[in-house]
């Protein structure tokens, strides 16, 4: 497919002031916003910074993937899908696990330390010059447009946040918008979750975006079906099917994989091939006009010039994005790596740890697990593992999870209380006072070879992990 240059002009700002922060003083100052201006729903302010760059999130093709669980996988899926159809991807996803850098990723990159320190200046300059005082997930959802529009991007994926604060997605115009699941709310018996929750999901939409889904639940569908409609946006047909990833990924991520590949077939065949006459046959498209069985010709140069299927891409891809359901098997013992935090993420966590056992049988397990969510239902949580351990033999160590400054929200859990609980509930349980007590406990309880260490409950733990390994980075 020809790539298509997106046209965004240079951006116009107010005068800026003279500051430049160091790449230490950005990660300073955005550490330190994160509980600014949280009372501006409307995005007044941050309407006003973008209109200052020349309202760049209106020239940029968007899409938005928002959800409970999976939204930065399936960002990832549908970027990998966009390149082969050679387009510039840029992609914005969170939590970041170490540095802020790895939200940012253009074509599969992530984004180096001087773009984004000389990007943050730009836009953290521009709206003090202007007098606005965001928070920090309004000026690192600028800089994003800012950085894409600047590398004139083809298509800018963009995760909606679920951290109390104002969705900046509602920002955008965006061309489809992805639902990856909606986990139950007020409604657990009707497997359905409550109409605030299902429309904090579809704050992006506008008329004529296109939206899917992969939630499950019917009554949900139909609930968001009714809301699309009446935002005069497009409802897609929802997401039936699981992607053919390689084993164990398929049950676990294959509905995200098959939503991305729909994001990705709608934008290719409804935006940006919508007015082409002919097109070159790719990954996610057919040659116009062509039904029903190919011609002769047409096996003839298939046979000469073999075509990548989607079947071959799920079949060589995998989950690339580190810290969500990573597998390290070169460490001894093995490690699972998954930033899990509500009650839907870790439930899946739990299947993932069942599916890697029946491939190859594990000699000791330990899960670690710290928490800072205040909305998880505790009570469930420990059903949830008391279950799993009547399955499964191992332990549990629970450790204290200091939140971040973005979870503005967020607390640690008492650990001694909960593993006194899962104790009473004949769980094999008991409490460290550290991540690095926690991590020692584990590596004695399971076979260094072919025992398993899971690492869980928050994307603190994760980031702890590799803090503990002595890695700055990712």
């Amino acid at each position: 497919m020809k790539n298509k240059t997106i046209a965004t002009g240079s951006t116009q700002s107010a005068v800026h002031s003279k500051k430049q922060r160091s790449y230490a003083e950005v990660v300073e100052f955005l550490d330190a916003h994160w509980k600014t201006n949280l009372d501006d729903a409307s995005l007044s302010k941050l309407t006003k910074l973008d209109q200052a760059f020349g309202s760049v999130s209106k020239k940029i093709p968007t899409i938005v993937v928002g959800g409970t669980n999976g939204k930065s996988l399936t960002i990832g899926f549908t970027a990998k899908l966009l390149r082969e159809e050679n387009l510039s991807v840029g992609t914005f996803i969170a939590p970041h696990v170490l540095t802020y850098n790895e939200r940012f990723s253009l074509n599969n990159t992530t984004i180096a330390n001087k773009v984004f320190t000389d990007v943050a200046n730009e836009v953290i300059n521009a709206a003090e010059s202007m007098g606005l005082a965001l928070n920090s997930i309004e000026l690192l959802t600028m800089m994003a447009l800012v950085y894409f529009a600047e590398q004139k991007v083809d298509v800018a994926i963009l995760e909606a946040q679920e951290t109390g604060l104002p969705c900046t997605t509602k920002l955008l115009n965006p061309t489809v918008v992805g639902v990856t699941r909606i986990a139950e709310g007020s409604s657990p018996a009707l497997n359905k979750a409550d109409i605030e929750t299902i429309s904090s999901f579809l704050h992006s939409v506008k008329k004529e975006s296109h939206v899917v889904s992969a939630d499950q639940s019917k009554l949900n569908l139909q609930s968001m079906q009714e809301l699309v409609e009446a935002s005069g946006g497009v409802w897609e047909m929802p997401i039936r099917k699981l992607a053919a990833l390689p084993y164990p990924f398929e049950q676990l991520h294959g509905r995200c994989a098959a939503l991305a590949e729909r994001i990705a077939t709608i934008f290719v065949n409804e935006i940006i091939n919508q007015n082409s006459v002919t097109i070159t046959e790719t990954l996610l498209t057919k040659i116009k006009g062509q039904r029903g069985r190919p011609t002769l010709e047409a096996k003839r140069r298939s046979e000469l010039n073999p075509k990548k299927t989607l079947e071959q891409f799920w079949k060589d891809t995998v989950n690339e994005l580190p810290g969500r359901f990573e597998l390290l098997e070169k460490e001894k013992p093995f490690v699972l790596l998954d930033n899990a935090a509500n009650l839907d993420a870790i439930r899946n966590l739990l299947l993932g740890i069942r599916l890697l056992h029946y491939q190859r049988p594990l000699k000791g397990l330990a899960i670690i697990l710290g928490n800072n969510n205040p909305d998880i239902d505790t009570v469930e949580l420990l059903k949830l593992i008391r279950y799993f351990f009547k399955k499964s033999s191992g332990s549990i160590i629970v450790c204290p999870s200091t939140p971040r400054a973005e979870n503005i929200n967020g607390r640690s859990w008492d650990a001694e209380a909960i593993a006194h609980e899962l104790k009473n509930m004949k769980v094999k349980a008991r409490a460290a006072a550290s991540f690095t007590e926690a991590l020692s406990i584990a590596r004695s309880s399971v076979d260094e070879r072919q025992g398993l260490m899971v690492i869980s409950g928050s994307p603190e733990m994760v980031s702890a992990y590799w803090h503990a390994k002595g890695v700055k980075k990712v």
